[in-house]
């Protein structure tokens, strides 16, 4: 693991490193309290496909988490992403419609997942051997390209205690991987779907919710466009994760 940098912003202490799987610079970045010490319930975050690991979508979710609740926060760049463009800039992060039209016409290429499941794989070897996480309770949060990576990943990782997925179909292109590996989902889901979803069918969401393997898995359906929306829709994401990992979190004595 190699630090890039490490901070602390009030509250809030932001590390960020990179990890290699496969030949590949996988970037992290990893939020925890400032001045607690100690493990601590870790989320996971991967988000969306117009955005990076540290963008608003992220944070929006990471901070509340960190701040109010005491727990860490992970996130990565998407195979496309942030820290791996060529075209990256701490100043002037690349984000927005363009990147996620480069992410889908990458998807399209069928070649995507196993690389970006490694590299979760990876970082999560990396994080779980810290002082600061509790290995016992990890969670995946990720919506839309959170999912289309994150579903395959928490299938192939035990170390996972809860996932909130959605905003993604099994009719997409190249998403029966995501159908395959539904059923080996097995820890609690919270699919969360939006219904006026311009980019994924309600019938490919409801299919691939219907084949995740967990006993305990909801579907809620939030009003709007393919957007994760403030208020409810955060706030129940939120709640999810610390309801779920504060279960399976036990403190050191």
């Amino acid at each position: 693991m190699q630090t890039t940098r490490d901070q602390a912003n009030g509250p809030i202490r932001l590390r960020t490193f990179n990890v290699s799987a496969g030949g590949r610079k996988v970037p992290v970045a990893l939020w925890t309290p400032a001045h607690d010490v100690g493990p601590r319930p870790l989320v996971c975050i991967g988000h969306g496909g117009s955005a990076h690991k540290t963008a608003a979508q992220v944070t929006d979710i990471a901070l509340p988490l960190v701040e109010r609740h005491r727990f860490a926060v992970a996130a990565i760049d998407g195979p496309i992403h942030g820290e791996r463009r060529a075209d990256w800039s701490d100043a002037n992060p690349p984000a927005g419609l363009h990147i996620r039209d480069e992410f889908l016409a990458h998807w399209k290429s069928g070649t995507s997942i196993d690389p970006m499941v490694a590299d979760w794989r990876a970082a999560l070897d990396a994080l779980a051997g810290l002082s600061d996480i509790a290995p016992e309770a990890i969670g995946w949060y990720g919506l839309s390209m959170g999912t289309a990576y994150g579903l395959p990943l928490v299938a192939a990782d035990p170390r996972f205690r809860c996932a909130l997925l959605g905003m993604w179909g099994g009719d997409y292109v190249n998403s029966q991987r995501l159908m395959d590996d539904a059923p080996r989902v097995q820890c609690p889901v919270l699919f969360q779907q939006k219904w006026n979803d311009e980019l994924f069918t309600r019938e490919g969401q409801l299919a691939l919710f219907d084949r995740l393997g967990a006993t305990d898995k909801r579907l809620k359906v939030y009003m709007g466009p393919h957007a994760i929306t403030p208020g409810e829709q955060s706030d129940d994401i939120i709640g999810f994760m610390v309801e779920r990992l504060s279960a399976a979190f036990s403190p050191r004595g």
